[in-house]
């Protein structure tokens, strides 16, 4: 067990002393009234007086030192203020805003709304693209407007690749690229990335292209008992992190035609992900084929700016036990052997227990928008959305317990929206703006008959009883949705912005939600896009999550933006009818994994999030010395049980110190985080002690080579994953609840990396 250490009240007076203002405006007097010139600083999470309200937008100056310590694009976001990660694996972990993830978050991915198509949400939407091909992400944590929202409850994250490069008038033809590569000690990951582009005044080609792979990394110490796996003869170190290994290749092609206002831009992608393990997942993703074609169009007219975009992305992914969790049983020559009394069917020279799963997905939309300059100080925003979703989910025969027959899971999932918008944004002074937004969705949904793996006869379980009941239901649902938003920013003067914003916002059941139909154990676990350990089954009758919310900032800063600043961003929603879990049985006892089943409750949650930075000093010698910090709270509570909501981010706080000089960037940061004790009782959510992480990192630009090197968890800090999930990352994971010594078992929380060494270089050509 980790020491339960608490080092948050330090942390907080230290991130607070940033927003001390008396001091922050003496710094502000004292290097005015200097000699020394003064740098830009660029601050994530800062507010620009012109910027759009309610949105953070990090662009590529702020991505590219982050770049080299990770292959996960969600991971780009850690620094933001309010946003937190669920663990997964290693380039799937998924974004939190306020306590609200996965699809309870709008994420478009150069304009496509994408969605993961596996029981586990091994493919989340930002996996689709690579950190290296990020170019800005814009991220709204507060209140959404209508325009961007849609079918989520919580925030919106908006990324962006770069945008298509064309040659200047009389300039010939452009070429340019880039090709770059990196190194991290813990896991031996490696990986290389290129781009190139040739463009004449109207068309540009470009080409993305990116690859990475990683072996299992190692905690900050020993977090388990035993060096056993379920396979004979395969052991892992007792600080080895099980099912952490992945390898992902990711290639694009950007053409695009300009002709004077006007912009027309294809990008075909396609990415294989041969294997990706997973510490929190009973299963492990043993090849994921992406492909997508996305076509928009931009045109700027007299009247504004008109968007149109058509978009398809089909998904192959297969799922079985990778190595850390598959096992062997029987005899060098092979032969029936019995597992628990059941035979299993020899597969080549033993007998091997595997569970292949498949689950493709087809995704197809189209948007229209407008942006119609009604004057000097209107706008009105007006669009359209359609998306069409289908779902097959099916595991094969394979041995024990799982034959004769193929288990459907999901069999023609069918998930379709249409949505209209309407959004009117007023600039009533130069002090005041405001924002006012409806929004309609319809949601059309669907699924075909099921079966388990015997139709007939004796089957493992209730599978027969469950399908039967299963499709004997009216699945077709029908949701309609409406949301609504309002928001006002005010400016008195140059230094100083105040919002408030309420909106209601309403997502339905994803296909899982409502349609997973088995009870059965085995079945069940393999259910679970959380990470903690359970089983889960659906509900067809769920009803839609709504969502209102209320959300206050305030920005003080100096006039120039350049010295200091201080935020302060408090929030609070409800949701009605949030999708939570039950227990499927008569019970869920403690102290172990259980089959749930989701259902509809009533939930808030509240918290704040606090940011600032101060220019610290300046001089030749040595160049700007920045501070940022950040401070975020949130807390999430079942309004109809009292219990805690699951994978809630404790009391955290960051502060990093920055210097600054010529082509040399230096940052010493620190992360601190409380105890986790504030768990989810149903899900048997594991308690983690509080931690302090130190990471460091040096970046140096030459006119077309940059180098970056760091290292993550300075000191081998020893921790567990808040959000990480349960540990299921070796063994047999076949049994819900295996006996003492044979992982996994409840109550070890996923462990954070220790010590990595890192180091990137690029070449700009």
């Amino acid at each position: 067990m980790l020491p339960n250490r608490k080092p948050l009240p330090i942390a907080v007076s230290l991130a607070l002393s940033s927003f001390w203002l008396p001091a922050a405006a003496q710094a502000e007097a004292d290097i005015l009234t200097s000699d020394t010139p003064m740098m830009t600083v660029v601050v994530v999470g800062s507010q620009p007086i012109d910027g759009e309200p309610g949105s953070v937008t990090l662009d590529a100056a702020d991505l590219h030192p982050l770049r080299a310590a990770t292959s996960d694009t969600a991971s780009l976001l850690r620094d933001v203020p309010g946003v937190s990660l669920y663990g997964a694996g290693g380039v799937s972990s998924v974004p939190v805003i306020r306590g609200l993830a996965d699809d309870r978050l709008r994420i478009k991915v150069d304009g496509m709304d994408l969605i993961a198509s596996c029981p586990n949400h091994m493919n989340p939407a930002l996996s689709f693209i690579a950190p290296s091909r990020v170019d800005s992400i814009k991220i709204y944590a507060g209140i959404t407007p209508v325009s961007v929202g849609g079918d989520s409850i919580g925030g919106t994250l908006i990324v962006e690749s770069a945008q298509p490069q064309f040659a200047k008038a009389g300039e010939g033809l452009l070429t340019t690229g880039e090709v770059g590569a990196f190194y991290r000690s813990n896991g031996n990951a490696m990986g290389v990335n290129a781009n190139a582009t040739i463009a004449n005044e109207n068309l540009s080609l470009t080409y993305t292209g990116s690859a990475a792979q990683s072996d299992n990394y190692t905690a900050g110490g020993d977090f388990k008992t035993s060096t056993a796996t379920g396979r004979l003869g395969h052991t892992l170190p007792l600080d080895e992190v099980g099912s952490t290994a992945y390898e992902s290749i990711n290639q694009a092609l950007d053409i695009a035609y300009r002709n004077e206002n006007h912009l027309l831009d294809l990008k075909l992608g396609y990415q294989n992900i041969p294997y990706e393990n997973f510490p929190n997942q009973r299963m492990d993703m043993t090849d994921n084929k992406s492909r997508l074609a996305n076509l928009s169009y931009t045109g700027d007219y007299q009247w504004g700016v008109l968007k149109a975009r058509a978009y398809s992305e089909t998904t192959e992914h297969e799922m079985d036990f990778g190595e850390d969790k598959r096992f062997w049983y029987g005899s060098a020559s092979g032969g029936n052997t019995a597992i628990n009394g059941i035979p299993c069917s020899p597969i080549g020279p033993t007998c091997s227990a595997g569970m292949p799963m498949n689950t493709d997905g087809q995704t197809t939309g189209l948007s229209v928008s407008a942006d119609i300059a009604l004057s000097r100080r209107d706008s009105l925003r007006v669009g359209g959305e359609y998306q069409t979703y289908r779902l097959d989910d099916w595991w094969s025969p394979s041995g024990a317990m799982m034959w004769p027959g193929t288990f459907w899971n999901i069999n023609d999932g069918q998930r379709d929206r249409a949505a209209l918008f309407s959004e009117w944004e007023t600039r009533f002074s130069p002090n005041w703006t405001s924002l006012f937004g409806v929004r309609y969705e319809r949601v059309d949904m669907d699924a075909g008959d099921v079966n388990g793996y015997c139709t007939t006869g004796m089957c493992m379980g209730n599978q027969l009883i469950d399908s039967a009941a299963f499709n004997a239901q009216d699945r077709s649902q029908t949701d309609h949705n409406w949301d609504m938003t309002a928001l006002a920013r005010y400016s008195p003067d140059t230094t100083q912005t105040y919002e408030i914003g309420v909106a209601q916002k309403t997502r339905s059941p994803n296909l899982y939600e409502r349609y997973t139909w088995s009870t059965w154990t085995m079945a069940a676990v393999m259910n679970n896009f959380v990470g903690d350990g359970n089983g889960y089954v659906g509900d067809v009758n769920l009803k839609p999550e709504v969502a209102r919310t209320l959300s206050l900032a305030a920005d003080w800063h100096d006039a120039e933006q350049k010295i200091w600043s201080a935020r302060v961003a408090p929030f609070f929603t409800y949701v009605q009818d949030f999708i939570d879990a039950t227990c499927n049985g008569a019970s869920c006892p403690d102290g172990q994994f259980n089959v749930l089943k989701y259902a509809n409750q009533s939930a808030r949650l509240y918290g704040i999030d606090l940011s600032g930075q101060v220019l610290a000093a300046s001089a030749p010698e040595y160049g700007d010395i920045t501070v940022n910090s950040s401070v975020s709270y949130t807390r999430g509570e079942n309004q109809d049980t009292g219990d805690n909501l699951y994978n809630i981010m404790p009391l955290n706080a960051k502060l990093a110190v920055t210097q600054q000089r010529g082509r040399w960037t230096n940052t010493l940061e620190a992360h601190f985080v409380a105890a986790k004790e504030n768990v989810s009782d149903i899900r048997n959510e594991v308690e983690t002690p509080g931690y302090s992480l130190f990471n460091l990192r040096s970046s140096y630009q030459w006119k077309k080579v940059r180098l970056d090197v760091g290292v993550e968890n300075l000191l081998d800090k020893h921790y567990a994953l808040p959000l990480g999930g349960a540990y299921v990352g070796q063994g047999t994971t076949m049994s819900i609840n295996p006996p003492a010594g044979i992982f996994p078992q409840w109550g070890t929380a996923v462990p954070g990396m220790g010590r990595s060494i890192y180091t990137a270089v690029a070449y700009t050509f």
